[in-house]
């Protein structure tokens, strides 16, 4: 057996692809991942870098007017 099933959809996975630890076939990991980033946002620092946010408490506590609530 070359491939094993997809654990969303049912298509086949290689088994390269699933030796590494993926469960999804190609198009279902790229919705997977989608809809991770969906939270993501990307904010400037003061007098620094710009940072990844994937918490949206975390967000609110960068707002100096605002404040942490």
């Amino acid at each position: 057996m070359t491939c094993k099933l997809c654990t969303w959809c049912g298509a086949d996975v290689s088994l390269p692809r699933w030796d590494l630890g993926y469960r999804v076939c190609l198009v279902c990991g790229e919705e997977q991942a989608r809809q991770e980033r969906e939270d993501w946002c990307i904010a400037p620092m003061h007098k620094s870098n710009y940072v990844l946010i994937t918490n949206h408490e975390d967000l609110i506590g960068l707002n100096n007017k605002g404040g942490v609530r």
